[in-house]
């Protein structure tokens, strides 16, 4: 009868030491805030904000392909760098003007916020994960218009937290693996530019069958009908692949690792 006590506490310890131990994740939004405080307490202390856009994207993909296209890279990326988290996406960024439509505001579902706002949301981030602990905030724009406000938001917080030792780091290296090295070597395997493209191409509709293959409308992957401007498309996603957009994937993870440790490294 002792030993079968003895054996029952046994199992109720070693179950509430598993219940004790934080799940198997790098995303702040799937931590408790005591999970997220005994993290940052072992040295966890490096978070990535994501940051994304919802645009339109052509006839064949969807409207939050940067969204989803930033997190799960992100995921990838904080896994290679060790003691990092990743914050949930920011959704809202500079898209166009409302009045007149300019850019993809011309086109339903895109949303857009103006700059000074998306700075604010940028730096009020910021401030909240240096509040709690947090030591390099890395922000990872998957949209082109986001990479200045970015910039300007980081110089502005590490001009004020110099002497803190808290550092934000806006990695450029991530935009430019996605958008010029990525359809670099896309051209280098006998792919066109014309293919390409520089929006929902065969290098933008490749990289999204990588990751989520459920956001690709397949039976649509042809050239927009009419011009850029009239579609949503520049390029041709006809050849577009799972299997070329892995290339991509394991470029930009393998360069944003490296940016993000060789930023952390350089105060």
């Amino acid at each position: 009868m002792k030993g079968l006590v003895a054996s029952l506490c046994l199992v109720l310890i070693c179950a509430g030491r598993a219940l004790a131990q934080a799940p198997d994740t790098v995303l702040l939004e799937e931590l408790t805030w005591t999970e997220l405080r005994d993290l940052i307490a072992s040295r966890t202390t490096t978070i990535i904000v994501p940051v994304g856009g919802t645009e339109q994207n052509g006839p064949h993909m969807t409207l939050g392909k940067h969204n989803l296209r930033v997190k799960i890279l992100s995921e990838k990326i904080a896994r290679g760098v060790g003691h990092a988290l990743v914050a949930p996406v920011i959704a809202y960024v500079p898209e166009g003007r409302l009045e007149p439509a300019t850019g993809h505001m011309r086109f339903p579902g895109t949303i857009t916020v103006p700059d000074e706002t998306f700075q604010k949301v940028l730096e009020y981030a910021a401030r909240s994960f240096r509040l709690h602990g947090f030591r390099d905030i890395v922000l990872l724009g998957d949209h082109g218009g986001t990479q200045a406000d970015q910039k300007t938001v980081a110089g502005r917080l590490n001009r004020e937290w110099a002497a803190t030792g808290v550092r934000v780091h806006a990695i450029e290296e991530y935009y430019r693996a996605a958008e010029v090295e990525f359809p670099r070597l896309l051209k280098s395997r006998g792919y066109r530019d014309e293919e390409l493209g520089s929006h929902a191409g065969l290098a933008d509709t490749s990289l999204m069958l990588a990751l989520d293959p459920r956001m690709v409308r397949s039976n649509r992957l042809r050239p927009g009908p009419g011009p850029p401007d009239a579609s949503g498309v520049s390029g041709d996603p006809g050849r577009a692949s799972a299997e070329l957009g892995q290339a991509g994937v394991e470029l930009i993870v393998s360069r944003t690792v490296e940016a993000i440790r060789k930023s952390i490294a350089h105060r």
